[in-house]
């Protein structure tokens, strides 16, 4: 029986982006919604209750919002998150915000017009939350960024530790000799992407410790999480510094763009440039070479935070914030340098 997952893979589109599509969001390219209705009635693929859910906006369903409209890490989460509330006996509604929105405010208005029963946040900017979160009290979770310093009380969080993942990457990439390291994506400013300045700020530890120098202007380039810009941005950074040997792309998402870009260059990964990611997508076993990367638990992430907003939800439990193990993969994206 053909899924939403089995459209998304077919037509080379996210999750998300069928989901716009079945839903008739304007907010979808006619490319993307030509190659995702053709693939659509190719399979003769008839959306199911699961596939509807994940746009419904019903009252009292937890909301689900992600954002990011290509971040494939998000979309494992989110697949899981959403499986375990409807086996729950729980009504999961979702809305696909842009990286860059205002994801509190999204979380107002909802608030206000569908009066849900909590929110999971997947992704979040703790600078929104700190402006207007007082004006939501309901419970809600943000997985993937930590909220322990904001001391609100109806506010759980579960993640990694950004920060010593961060320096875990460049330290690894010191230690097989590199010393001409790019970054792409994340932010070096803490306002934005928080979780990208906390694994910006491990790896300039790591760059410390090891004596390597690191030139923001010469070794970094911003990056939405999506492949397409990994692909531009890592085209900038090579362009401009052709020294480079080994980069992190700050998401697996990320790296599989930059794997493209190299590849276009006239490069070869990992012979002339080694390239690290970071989630533990499923799709970065896959590619060639496969992707040495940081795997973040999505099982876990999602059980954690499943968990605690239903406890919260039927038993005034506590708010908690805890981060998730992470574990380093070595794949073959990798390799070592004499010099």
């Amino acid at each position: 029986m053909t899924t939403i997952k089995d459209i998304a893979r077919l037509s080379g589109y996210s999750i998300g982006t069928v989901s716009r599509v079945i839903n008739n969001h304007p907010d979808v390219s006619e490319e993307a919604r030509e190659k995702v209705e053709q693939v659509i009635r190719e399979q003769n693929f008839k959306p199911n209750s699961n596939a509807k859910q994940l746009k419904q906006q019903s009252n009292s369903a937890i909301t689900i919002i992600v954002k990011g409209y290509e971040n494939m890490f998000f979309e494992s989460i989110l697949e899981r998150v959403q499986a375990m509330l409807i086996d729950s006996g729980e009504e999961a509604a979702v809305a696909f915000l842009d990286e860059y929105a205002n994801e509190v405010q999204a979380a107002i208005q909802l608030s206000a017009s569908r009066k849900p029963k909590g929110f999971i946040f997947l992704g979040g900017n703790l600078e929104f939350f700190r402006q207007d979160f007082h004006n939501i009290d309901v419970p809600s979770v943000l997985l993937t960024n930590t909220a322990e310093e904001l001391g609100f009380p109806n506010l759980s969080s579960f993640t990694i530790d950004d920060m010593e993942a961060g320096y875990k990457v460049i330290d690894y990439l010191a230690k097989k000799g590199h010393t001409e390291i790019g970054i792409i994506g994340g932010s070096a400013s803490q306002i934005g992407s928080q979780i990208g300045f906390r694994r910006m700020a491990g790896c300039e530890k790591a760059f410390a410790e090891n004596g390597i120098e690191f030139v923001e202007e010469k070794q970094y380039e911003p990056s939405r999480f999506s492949m397409s810009g990994g692909y531009e941005s890592t085209q900038k950074l090579l362009k401009k510094n052709p020294k480079i040997t080994a980069i992190f792309a700050i998401g697996d998402t990320i790296a599989i763009g930059a794997m493209r870009a190299i590849k276009d260059m006239g490069y070869s990964v990992p012979d002339d440039i080694s390239i690290i990611g970071y989630d533990g997508i499923e799709s970065s076993r896959y590619t060639i070479p496969r992707l040495t990367t940081i795997r973040q638990d999505t099982e876990a992430l999602a059980k954690k935070g499943v968990e605690d907003i239903l406890l919260r939800i039927n038993y005034n439990h506590p708010s908690s914030n805890e981060l998730i193990a992470f574990h380093m993969i070595e794949g073959e994206s990798v390799i070592r340098i004499n010099k």
